[in-house]
């Protein structure tokens, strides 16, 4: 997964998320991928997004790029945070 050093940045000290709990939330994700389909949000190819637990049980939104046309080198991760409880409901509703 590529981290650019500005989004690094921000999950660390905005968000105080490491690389290590976003990548336990990949091996822990069990709900699908879903497509942020916000018009100021759109990419090529299209940002996926999924809410999984590290390994602590710290439960956290995960929003990346995969890697495809357009982004070869991904995936590439655009953020990661704590969901609010609408984003855990769309993703309850739609993931499974």
């Amino acid at each position: 997964m590529h981290i650019a050093k500005n989004i690094l940045k921000k999950i660390q000290e905005k968000h105080s998320v490491s690389p290590k709990e976003i990548g336990e939330c990949f091996m822990n994700r069990d709900g699908d991928f879903l497509k942020d389909i916000r018009e100021n949000h759109q990419t090529n190819p299209p940002t996926l997004w999924f809410i999984a637990e590290t390994n602590n049980g710290r439960l956290l939104k995960i929003c990346f790029v995969p890697q495809g046309v357009g982004n070869e080198n991904g995936p590439t991760l655009k953020s990661a945070f704590e969901p609010n409880d609408v984003e855990i409901d769309i993703y309850q509703k739609k993931a499974y």
